[in-house]
């Protein structure tokens, strides 16, 4: 499939695997989080591969955009994993890195 020749893809499908074997040594009681925290990198995963199934030009930028909307969610999630001090965190920073990369790959794929 196209879209597995992306590199933005294959980032953010490693960045969802990565994430979620971290967020499973979390203690009960954050599922909420682990859950939105899920749904953003899939969704990323999904609407870029969705937006390069796209003919059209704008409907490609559209899914591009949500994409990137999504990564911003998922900065948000990390904020939050940092905040609430759980397993993991002091990584926020260089995971927070690897979604601005992933974003501007995004940003150009919409131009």
């Amino acid at each position: 499939m196209l879209h597995e020749k992306l590199e933005c893809y294959g980032r953010s499908v490693k960045m969802a695997e990565d994430l979620s074997k971290e967020v499973a040594k979390w203690p009960r009681g954050y599922g909420y989080l682990t859950d939105q925290l899920k749904r953003a990198m899939a969704s990323i995963v999904l609407n870029i591969a969705e937006g390069n199934a796209k003919a059209s030009p704008a409907e490609r930028r559209r899914f591009f955009r949500i994409a990137r909307a999504s990564a911003a969610e998922v900065a948000a999630c990390l904020d939050l994993w940092k905040a609430f001090g759980l397993p993991g965190h002091a990584q926020t920073q260089a995971r927070k890195s690897q979604l601005e990369a992933i974003s501007k790959m995004l940003w150009a794929l919409m131009k």
